[in-house]
């Protein structure tokens, strides 16, 4: 009887041991985005122009990294500069040089910290230069609109928290220091989105801000810095 229940016993830790080694196989779960290339300069306005972008996933449970490029949604946060399709094939639009934030996003099925467990949204980026005209540059001068020339608007960023800023006129779009040209005398107004688990803190260096909003009259080249927590 005592043999019996020696084995009764240690027959149901090893499958308690095997359930609860596929449970962990099951609950894989992905915790970060890296996009390749991070960074690609585009020498003009080429909409013939293009880089095909990988984005990997990197997984814990157990830890692994795999190709989840068709998985992804793909984003631009300047189109207007350079534009993405859903295969992840980057471009200059056409349109207008600076610089462009790519992103892919998944939404995966567990939940992140204290949110619900509806799952979260994991996002990787990278910045995609447009050179403008007669520049060897993104954002650079490309004449000066009859002669009055151009000046820059660089952006830092600080704080514990991340998030990205984009500008109008299009032309700006980055999660890390970035600088890009206007013709002299351009109201650029630049746009701060916290990523996910971070909050907008302030700028600082503006003419003027209204809630996550920053107006420069670019009267000379400027440095701004926006805050995140």
């Amino acid at each position: 009887m005592t043999r019996f229940f020696l084995r009764s016993v240690g027959a149901i830790a090893i499958v308690g041991f095997f359930l609860a080694a596929l449970s962990c196989a099951r609950d894989q779960q992905l915790v970060s985005i890296e996009v390749q290339p991070s960074i690609e300069n585009f020498g003009a306005v080429d909409p013939t122009l293009n880089v095909q972008l990988r984005a990997l996933g990197h997984y814990v449970h157990p830890p692994v990294t795999k190709d989840i490029t068709d998985q992804v949604v793909w984003a631009s946060n300047t189109p207007g500069v350079a534009i993405v399709t859903s295969t992840g094939l980057v471009s200059p639009n056409g349109t207008d040089c600076g610089n462009s934030l790519i992103t892919a996003t998944e939404q995966t099925n567990h939940s992140s910290g204290d949110r619900p467990s509806t799952g979260a949204l994991i996002t990787g980026s990278m910045t995609a230069n447009v050179a403008c005209a007669g520049t060897g540059g993104a954002g650079g001068g490309g004449g000066g609109g009859g002669g009055g020339g151009t000046s820059a608007i660089t952006v830092d960023f600080s704080g514990a928290g991340s998030g990205t800023v984009s500008s109008m006129p299009v032309r700006l779009g980055c999660a890390s220091q970035c600088a890009v040209t206007f013709p002299t005398g351009t109201n650029v107004t630049l746009t701060a989105t916290p990523n996910s688990g971070s909050t907008f803190g302030s700028w600082v260096g503006c003419d003027s801000t209204s809630g996550q909003s920053c107006s420069v009259l670019l009267s000379s080249d400027r440095i701004v810095t926006v805050v995140f927590n």
